[in-house]
């Protein structure tokens, strides 16, 4: 098991949990400590929810970018069955940044498609750190074009900087891939969902959240741009990414005021990196309420509802 990833705002919390570690292993050498630690894990699971309350824009990105963060793989592995990868645009390559293809969802057929960061410097590079090209976004719309053909609901799960921004990237047509897994998310006859389950990053992100319901959990964030990007653009100082965080409203509770975001997922406490197995739980109970009510409408109903929910973003 790989050792736990501490955030410098986390320090205090580690500082604890290494005393704690410690007194666990004299405990068991030297004699019983059992007291002082209990008193340091609650003092410990305190510091922890006082901190996770508090948090900041900028501290929230750092929790959705947590290198131990649950990521695409651990979803399929969490809450599908039978899940068949579907590699390929059929017109130029296979792109790693986005996995997808069809499955079940407790029980319901689907197809299930989203960024995949990677794990490990191998699995990075393998998948691009999740920046996705333009075959990538040409494959999630061949798999959409499935998911009509045979009445399947679309679950996306969202987690990406941004669409790599390379110049074979653009030479293919970035832009333009993006703009037709866009479109072809609001133009879908069957239910799509679309979970932020990290980093939710531009156009690169919306490409697979053109969704009837778009979800996001508590420590997730969902920009037009990254604040770093932001900084740089209107200080000229990248270093200012804290204040771009703040402005910005790219946390939940500012997504849900601006009704761009339907619902937020609760995480456990000190964020879905502290306990993925749970954190994956609890979203596909989310998921699985929120299908229930969305495959109850015809197409027709489901393009208007689609439609009429990103019209309305921006209008007050």
């Amino acid at each position: 098991m790989a050792a736990r990833h501490y955030l410098d705002f986390e320090k205090p919390i580690a500082e604890l949990e290494a005393k704690i570690e410690e007194l666990s292993l004299l405990s068991e050498s030297a004699g019983s400590f059992e007291t002082e630690v209990a008193g340091l894990r609650k003092k410990a699971e305190q510091l922890r929810k006082k901190t996770y309350a508090e948090l900041d824009p900028w501290r929230k990105t750092q929790v959705a970018r947590h290198p131990q963060r649950p990521h695409l793989g651990d979803y399929l592995a969490g809450l599908f069955t039978d899940f068949t990868e579907l590699h390929g645009d059929r017109k130029f390559s296979d792109d790693q940044a986005i996995i997808g293809g069809l499955g079940r969802f407790r029980g319901q057929a689907c197809v299930v498609m989203g960024h995949e960061k990677g794990h490990d410097t191998a699995s990075r590079l393998t998948h691009n750190f999740g920046m996705a090209r333009p075959e990538g976004y040409r494959k999630a719309v061949r798999l959409m074009d499935m998911a009509e053909q045979f009445g399947l609901p679309v679950l996306t799960f969202v987690d990406t900087a941004g669409a790599y921004p390379g110049l074979g990237a653009e030479e293919r047509g970035q832009a333009e891939a993006i703009a037709r897994s866009t479109e072809r998310g609001l133009t879908l006859g069957t239910p799509m969902i679309a979970t932020v389950t990290g980093e939710g990053g531009s156009g690169g992100a919306i490409a697979l959240a053109a969704a009837n319901r778009v979800l996001m959990l508590e420590h997730s964030i969902y920009s037009v741009i990254s604040p770093e990007g932001a900084a740089s653009i209107l200080w000229r100082d990248g270093a200012r990414a804290k204040d771009a965080a703040a402005a910005m409203k790219i946390t939940g509770p500012d997504l849900i005021d601006l009704k761009i975001v339907d619902r937020l997922i609760p995480e456990p406490l000190g964020g879905a990196h502290a306990d993925p197995a749970a954190a994956i739980q609890t979203v596909g109970d989310v998921l699985e309420e929120e299908l229930k009510a969305l495959t109850a409408m015809t197409p027709d109903a489901l393009k208007a509802q689609r439609a009429e929910r990103f019209y309305a973003i921006g209008r007050f």
